[in-house]
């Protein structure tokens, strides 16, 4: 029987619980299969541990969109700025800005 990229992460995990990247790799393989609400539990938790450079704050902020979540997804963004600025990542914080402006702005 083959094992699932996912599986493989789980087992990873089991075994090193705090290993963020391990964490940021089963993020991913929760948002290619669709599990929002494992991919935002998994960002969630990498987010609280990691030094996050921005990315994994795009990815949250998505899936807060995609489950209807708008307040909280408009955070993550705003999160993702501040972490993309802090790291020397002014094209990505600019995407983040220009995000929030287009879609979060008030009518």
């Amino acid at each position: 029987m083959a094992t699932s990229r996912i599986e493989v992460f789980e087992q990873m995990l089991t075994s090193d619980p705090a290993n963020t990247m391990v964490l940021f790799g089963l993020a991913k393989e929760y948002e290619k299969a669709g599990d929002e609400a494992k991919l935002i539990a998994t960002l969630e938790r990498y987010l609280a541990s990691a030094d996050d450079e921005g990315n994994a704050f795009g990815m949250l902020a998505r899936a807060y969109e995609r489950t209807k979540q708008n307040d909280k997804a408009r955070e993550a963004f705003q999160r993702g700025c501040d972490a993309a600025t802090a790291h020397g990542h002014p094209g990505m914080a600019e995407e983040y800005k220009s995000i929030l402006e287009s879609e979060f702005s008030a009518p």
